[in-house]
Formats: C-alpha cells, structure tokens, sequence
C-alpha cells in the first residue's frame, strides 16, 4: 500500500516550490505565521497549501537539478515535521511480529486477534503492521520512508520488534523476521529511499480475521482463534522455511557500512521464558535491549492475574539478562486485579530498592479495561474497578518521583485509543499532567527522559562527568553521565562490573560496557560539524574513562554489547571482534580519574 507522500511529484510544480524555497531560505529565523504566509503566497493546485514534505521532496529534487550544492541538514532542522522523534539522537523503527497463541493466560491482556497478543488493532503501531501484513522487510521500509519525507535523518536506527512473547515464536520464523528487516535497512539508501517502490504482498492477510474474543464470555480463547486461522491459511511454517543462520549473518555483516545501520536491537519477551540459551540466541540475532513484562512485584497479584509466574522468576530472568550485558527495559502496570493506589506505591518502591530489579528503562502502563479482556468479568462482578483520575495521578507522580537518575522513564500510559477502553481513564497526555503537577509543587522527575539535553546547544566547558554506583545481582553498576550545570544530561554510559565469573565463555571475565547513548539531535554517521552534544566526542570520552575504571578494579577485559551498526565505531576505539561482543584488552592499573560519585 503506497502513501499520497509518495504519489507527489516535484516535477510538476517547480515554479510554485523554487519561490517557496527560497523564500524559506531568507528568513533570519523560522516561524509559523511567516512560514503560512508564504504558503498562501504560493498556492498549490490553486488554492491548497503544500505540505512540509511536498517542500522537503521539491529541496531535494531543486537542489540536485539546479545544482544549488545546499546543505540538506539545516534545511531540514528549519522545517522537520515532529522534532521528538529523533531528538534522542536515533530513529526509532517499530515492527510487530504475526498474531501467534500466547502461552500467558492474564486476565488484563486484550485479546485482539487481528494482533500479536496484547496489541490492539487500533493502536498508531499495529495499524501500520497490519497495512503491511506484518511483513518484517515492509514495516521497517516504509517507516524509514516515512521519516526520509518529513525531513529525519535515518542513518542511525533503533530497530524495536515487539509482539508479546518473542521468545515463544519459533527460532526459523525469529531468523527470518531479523532477516528481513536487516534486509530492509541495508536497502534504504538515500536513491532506494527517494525512488518508487510498492510493497509486497503476503500470502495470508491476517485482516481476514472476523472472529473476535468477548471478556464477559469466552467461547474460543485467543490462542484457539489464532491457531485455527494459521492452520486454514496453512501459515505456520510458510515463512519460516527462508532463512538460516549464514543468511542472517550475511545481512549482519552487511549493515556495518550501511547507510542505514541498526544501533540497537531489541526484543520483547516474558521472565519464565528466558534461560541462558535464549539469552544467547536474542544475542546471534543481534539484540542489545530487551523489554521484559514485571507487571508486578506482587506474588498475590500476579497469581491473583493469571500471570503464569512468580516474582523468584522475575529475579532469574533480570539475572540471566544482566549476566550476557543486556540492556534491560521493565513493564511494569499499576491498577492490576487485587492492587490499590498505596500498595502499587510500595510496589514500585521495591522495583529501585531491590538490586535484583533496578531496570536500566520503564514503562508504566496503568491498567486498562479493554472488551476482549478476561477482566470485564471482574469489573462486572464488582470485584475489580479502574482508579479515579485523581487516585491515578496520584501513583503516576510519586512512581515519577521514585525513579533514580540512571533509569529512563519512557512511558507512563500505554497509547490505547480512548474507543476501545471500557471504563478508566482516557488520559493521553498522563506524563504531561503529571509533569504539571509536580512542577506545581516546586519539584520535577529526575529520571534519563527528564533531563535529555534534546535539541538543546551544547558549551562542552560547562559539562561535568558525574557517577551514580549502584549494586546489582550481578556486582556493581557504574552509571557514568555528562551533564550540564542544571543536570541536562548529554551523554551516559553504563558499566556492569560483575562479581562473579558469567557463564557465557566470552565475556566469563570481563566487565562490560552495556549502553553508550549522546544525545542531541540525530547526528549522521562521519559527521563532525557543529557543537551539539553529538559532536562532541563524549562518547570516545565515556569509554575511556570506563577502560580506565575496568581496569583500576582488576578486570583484564572490557567487553561491549555492541549493536550491528556500532562494530566499526568501537573498533575505531580499540575494540576487536569476539564471536557475540567485542572486546579491549586492559591493563590493570590503579589510576582513577576523578569524577563526581554518588552511590545508590
């Protein structure tokens, strides 16, 4: 399915768009009501204004035909549709995986069947999956398209695959999906991404679904509806037959001098389906984050939920993810069967006072009543409610309160559409309001999202390097930061310097370099102009000051969780390639550079 951003064509209205353009270019400073004006001045098809990507294609076509020899980037940065999306420093590209049986019974979980267990087809994400028939290749393509039209820079990809229990789907079909949408971003060039192109079209539209799953009374559960579709469609094993190992790997090896390189890689999955295979195989796929279901900390409450395991599970799996150097991003849902406001309060405590926990990223997602969720017979029955607005807020605030500087709070409500809740609240802006209300009280959060320096300039003098130490199941956590005199941070790097030996060959000595992330507005690959934070080689300076901390403690190596796309950066700083990570030999050494240190 192809966009009217892709049916427009420059060529037809050069006129029009050359005045526009150089209009834009003589203004001092952008601003809305002389950027309107200059629409109106220049009317498409007579009457219609053109949009921000109609002028953004016309730069580029203009630019190349006229030979202007213009710099596209502060042209861009002038006129970018949506700035947030990239101003963490890297496109993300969000992919769902096909509608599979689930083996987790919660009574909270929509049963969408048209989606991957828990997703709704509603949702801005699992629309775009489904227009696209959960082809992998597709999905990834079209959404770099999509940021290329509005003006983002794509050379620098977060790839997220979710999809409920990645861990569950079998290893051929978890090949191929990864297959594909490497394949994807190795095809995105800046030719592939301005040219023509028409998506494919999987055999089987899982839109054919008609069957649905009522809470109230459930004739087929959505495993049931699921599993005989696939088997009428004769599905299952129609794509996973297309990939091995050495396929995957070609693609891998590949997008390390891509245009477009995957910076990071992560997976969504449940605690009771991790061991240490699995842990190994999410690393051959090419993963560096995992998102991992807590949903509660509570042993009544999660068996109260049906949520098919314990807390103890919970700690085994948080213990298996830090012990291969993943980064770990915990859901965790406030309002859940049997909970109240005040004990999700402590709940949440738990999560930072626990070193088994302590989650690297986090998501609240209050709980939602959704029709085809077993909890409607809760709710009917009275023994389960959705908290007031103003109970609600008041856990949403003191969990933003709660969360320690090294965590990144990166959602506090899930982005379900308002018709599809039954009763709660219909609240979107939750983070917003609750960010309100804490400023009213002279305070604000001081978590990773918090305190992103953004778009923010730069003065490199006014940065301090700062240090939170903090303990883990594993040892000990350095989260080392660069930030401004009011605590913006514009580069972090975290360091696990484990106390026993990991039983992973490779890295069963090693401490390990677990995330490096600068911030500001995406930088290209080999860039180096400017003096945002991207630019300033705060990330070279992270990493050796973890070199040298590794080293002061004893460690003969320093291993990185390297994503795809990163290798040729951290061998240009002295790492060599190891069969999952890469790794610099160190010298033990007792010189410790100073740095501000907090411990937690």
């Amino acid at each position: 399915m192809t966009s009217s951003v892709f049916q427009f064509s420059p060529e037809d209205y050069e006129d029009q768009l050359e005045s526009i353009i150089q209009e834009l270019l003589d203004m001092e400073t952008f601003d809305q009501a002389s950027y309107e004006s200059i629409l109106r001045r220049h009317p498409k098809d007579g009457g219609g204004f053109f949009s921000k990507s109609d002028i953004i294609r016309g730069f580029r076509y203009l630019n190349r035909k006229l030979a202007w020899n213009l710099e596209e980037r502060p042209f861009l940065e002038r006129l970018r549709m949506k700035p947030v999306r990239t101003q963490s420093g890297v496109a993300p590209v969000t992919v769902l995986t096909k509608p599979f049986p689930c083996p987790g019974r919660c009574i909270f979980c929509p049963s969408d069947v048209r989606m991957p267990k828990s997703y709704l087809s509603s949702e801005p994400g699992a629309q775009r999956a489904a227009q696209h028939q959960f082809d992998p290749f597709d999905q990834s393509f079209s959404r770099l398209r999509a940021y290329y039209n509005i003006g983002h820079q794509t050379d620098k990809v977060e790839l997220i695959i979710l999809g409920g229990t990645w861990s569950s789907y079998p290893e051929p079909y978890q090949i191929w999906f990864a297959k594909r949408c490497f394949e994807a971003l190795n095809s995105a060039g800046e030719e592939a991404m301005a040219g023509s192109w028409k998506p494919a079209s999987p055999a089987v539209d899982y839109r054919n679904l008609s069957s649905t799953v009522d809470g109230r009374q459930i004739h087929k559960t959505y495993n049931q509806v699921v599993t005989d579709f696939l088997r009428h469609e004769n599905a299952s094993e129609s794509d996973m037959d297309t990939a091995s190992w050495e396929d995957l790997i070609a693609e891998q090896q590949a997008n390390e001098h891509a245009e477009t390189r995957c910076v990071g890689l992560v997976l969504e999955t449940r605690p009771d389906h991790l061991t240490l295979e699995e842990v190994v195989r999410m690393r051959r796929l090419g993963a560096t984050k995992i998102q991992i279901g807590y949903q509660s900390l509570s042993d009544r409450v999660l068996e109260l939920n049906h949520r098919g395991h314990d807390v103890a599970t919970t700690r085994r799996a948080m213990h298996l993810l830090r012990q291969a150097g993943f980064k770990t991003h915990a859901h965790w849902m406030p309002n859940l069967y049997g909970s109240t406001p005040t004990g999700d309060i402590e709940d949440f405590e738990r999560i930072f006072a626990d070193p088994d926990f302590r989650p690297d990223e986090l998501k609240i997602y209050p709980c939602s009543l959704i029709e085809s969720a077993e909890l409607m017979r809760y709710y009917e029955s009275g023994e389960w409610r959705p908290y007031s607005q103003t109970e609600l807020l008041q856990v949403v605030t003191e969990c933003m309160l709660l969360t320690p500087e090294y965590c990144r709070l990166t959602r506090v409500v899930r982005d379900i559409p308002g018709t599809d809740i039954v009763d709660g609240s219909r609240v979107t802006n939750l983070r917003e309001v609750a960010e309100d209300e804490l400023s009213a009280r002279g305070v604000r959060g001081r978590d990773i999202r918090s305190r992103e320096i953004r778009h923010r300039r730069v003065d490199p003098e006014e940065l301090e390097l700062k240090q939170q130490s903090y303990r883990s199941s594993l040892g000990r956590e350095v989260f080392l930061q660069y930030v401004t005199p009011t605590n913006r941070i514009a580069a972090f790097l975290r360091l696990s310097l484990p106390l026993e030996s990991v039983p992973i060959p490779e890295i069963h000595e090693s401490a390990m370099i677990r995330e490096v992330h600068v911030y500001g507005l995406l930088a290209s690959i080999g860039q180096r102009q400017g003096v945002r934070s991207q630019h300033l080689g705060l990330g070279r300076k992270l990493i050796e000051e973890a070199a040298r901390r590794a080293a002061a403690e004893g460690y003969p190596d320093l291993a990185v969780i390297s994503a795809i796309g990163t290798r040729a950066y951290y061998r240009n700083n002295g790492f060599t390639d190891g069969e999952l990570y890469q790794h610099r030999a160190l010298q033990r050494r007792s010189d410790l550079g100073r740095c501000r240190d907090e411990v937690a």
